[in-house]
């Protein structure tokens, strides 16, 4: 029996009917109907809803978009935002082009003004002007629900719009007047199916008998794989390779010993992938900054598959390209490869050889952090989640040196922006996986939203929120120094006390002031409840062996020269590097520079506890 309700709780109902239990937010004037259905709903404690709807009171709109990214990414689902309009619509973008770039399926919901005054320039208030041409252009797609009638099938295009692969972030915008109008609430609320494209059988048949032929083949598996994990370890079980952009992480576990892990772009996998006889690209971009600038040596022949067919025209050109869900097409792929390939006996020890080779590489380059990576993974176990904010410690080993084992269990911020790790670690913490989340962030990076420690307190999420504090932008001075002659502006910073921000909040907190100090603090931390901030004195334990540069500025054409021959045959076989031609590969032992060790102090504090200088006194 339908009754009448506003468009505010259609758009609730709708979202409970599409199996959504949280959305976060910012509550505003151009929202409340809509916040004000969930808090009615929920106080009526109905019970023919199929899934309640919760609202996470978030401090910004970005954070809330980025807390909505995280939930998505875990959850494998449609991960949802609602924000005002004008200035509140504006401080989502940042946090959409993430959503964006990492292809998360995120539904933001935004006010706007009343619909007489909509686009007419009357500077009305908390408007902004092309709202929605914003909107597009940091979201997959961006609609306008216009008037009552048409509010339930928007929404459903919207929804169905963001699941649909390439997945994304999809925005709509429903002016405050027509959120209050009145609508028949349908009997029917079912969203839309999903429907991806189903890939060519032909075209599956002929790279099954190319593969059929390869001896040493290897699986490069991106994020848009993750749906097809299944299939992705059948192929590694008929003995292909695998491995792994940083968002492909997990679909073949990291302790699998057929599978290079994230270890993509290391000089004795770059030698590896010489001897290797056939390339399956799935789900991958082939990212820039995980291909040196599109110039690694990957095997050849190379073949993709991909959703989206525009990934046909790349720097890596593919001698055959399948268009297609990635899911299917793995599974029709094994099918017709089972029984049919005939490894070289050396292979997988050559495979294992090379990552090896890639750990020692990397874990050379830690200096004393390497045993912060054991007693991370002792303490962490094979189920726990892996949010990573933009950091030194991230770059070095938080994308690779943390073994996952699920595909869905690691977040990064993709498009490279600093300061989202710790929303996106709240989100994924409420995602109801049961699992634990580490959140890796700097100083710097958390100091950009701080604020959210406040709503990661109140929605007592179980995150041990792990803060690599070297006092600065530490990867900006690496920089200064590799590329401009150790002249270090604008990167140091005025850093809060963080034991002290943590106890204004009553987020219980640890410090770690010595390599020795790191297992037992995060041993005890992991197995706490609820948040935890354990921050990480990087002054007091020292630098890294090896300095991260990150990527080098436009190279002069001597310079370019130089790193051509980086990467020649003769780079390959361990030819002395300089730290002018290779600062730009990132985890590289050849690229060390001196950092400046600063005095720091170190506090332990508890909430309503007194100061000490080590984790003994909690």
């Amino acid at each position: 029996m339908s009754r009448t309700v506003t468009v505010g709780e259609l758009v609730i109902a709708f979202l409970e009917q599409c199996g959504v239990d949280l959305a976060f937010g910012v509550i505003s004037i151009h929202n409340m109907p809509m916040l004000d259905a969930i808090g009615r709903r929920k106080a009526l404690r109905r019970t023919d809803r199929v899934t309640p709807l919760n609202f996470i009171p978030a401090r910004s709109e970005q954070g809330a978009v980025n807390m909505a990214d995280g939930y998505a990414r875990v959850r494998g689902a449609l991960g949802v935002a609602i924000s005002s309009t004008g200035t509140a619509a504006g401080n989502t973008c940042g946090a959409l082009v993430e959503a964006l770039t990492a292809g998360s399926p995120v539904l933001h919901l935004t006010g706007q003004i009343d619909s007489p005054y909509l686009d007419r320039g009357l500077g009305f208030i908390h408007e902004a002007r092309d709202q929605l041409a914003m909107l597009r252009a940091v979201s997959k797609q961006a609609y306008r629900i216009t008037d009552a009638a048409t509010a339930l099938a928007t929404l459903r295009e919207a929804v169905r719009t963001a699941l649909t692969a390439p997945t994304g972030p999809v925005s709509v915008e429903i002016p405050i007047d027509v959120q209050t109008s009145a609508v028949e609430l349908p009997d029917d609320l079912t969203p839309y199916s999903i429907q991806n494209r189903a890939p060519d059988r032909d075209a599956i048949d002929a790279l099954a008998e190319r593969l059929s032929k390869a001896r040493r083949p290897l699986l490069w598996l991106g994020g848009g794989a993750r749906p097809a994990a299944e299939s992705a370890v059948r192929l590694v079980g008929l003995g292909m390779g695998a491995v792994t952009s940083v968002q492909g992480r997990g679909i073949i576990p990291e302790t699998d010993p057929r599978s290079l892990a994230a270890y993509h772009l290391h000089a004795p996998v770059e030698a590896f992938y010489r001897s290797c006889d056939a390339m399956l690209v799935v789900g991958s971009r082939l990212r820039s900054n995980e291909t040196l600038k599109y110039q690694l040596a990957l095997p050849k022949p190379l073949y993709r598959i991909d959703i989206d067919a525009s990934k046909a025209s790349h720097p890596y050109a593919a001698e055959l390209f399948i268009e297609g869900d990635a899911a299917e097409a793995l599974a029709l792929l094994a099918d017709r490869l089972q029984g049919k390939i005939k490894i070289d006996p050396t292979f997988h020890a050559d495979l294992k050889q090379a990552r090896a080779a890639a750990e020692a590489l990397v874990r050379k380059g830690l200096g004393p952090y390497a045993s912060m990576v054991d007693g991370l993974q002792a303490a962490v176990g094979a189920s726990f989640l892996w949010v990573r904010d933009i950091t030194i410690s991230n770059s070095t080993w938080g994308n690779r040196a943390l073994r996952l084992t699920r595909p869905y269990d690691g977040v990064h911020a993709t498009g490279g922006g600093i300061g989202q790790g710790l929303q996106m670690a709240i989100g994924a913490a409420l995602a109801g996986t049961g699992k634990k989340t580490f959140c890796l962030t700097g100083d710097g990076g958390l100091v950009v939203n701080i604020g959210e420690l406040a709503t990661l307190v109140e929605q007592e999420a179980d995150v041990v929120l792990m803060v690599m504090n070297d006092r600065g932008y530490g990867v900006i001075k690496n920089i200064q120094d590799a590329h401009y002659g150790g002249r270090r502006y604008f990167a140091d910073l005025h850093t809060p006390d963080f034991a002290l921000v943590a106890r204004s909040v009553g987020l219980a907190y640890m410090n770690i002031r010595s390599a020795l100090q790191f297992a037992p603090v995060i041993t005890e931390a992991a197995q706490m409840q609820g948040p935890i901030m354990v921050e990480v004195d990087m002054a007091a334990i020292g630098p890294f062996t090896t300095a991260f540069a990150g990527p080098p500025p436009p190279a002069t054409s001597t310079q370019q020269e130089t790193r051509h021959e980086c990467i020649d045959d003769r780079w390959r076989r361990d030819r002395p590097r300089s730290v002018e031609a290779c600062a730009g590969r990132p985890d590289h032992p050849d690229h060390a520079h001196p950092r400046t060790a600063r005095v720091s102090r170190s506090v332990a504090v508890r909430p309503g506890q007194g100061h000490s200088s080590d984790h003994q006194s909690r």
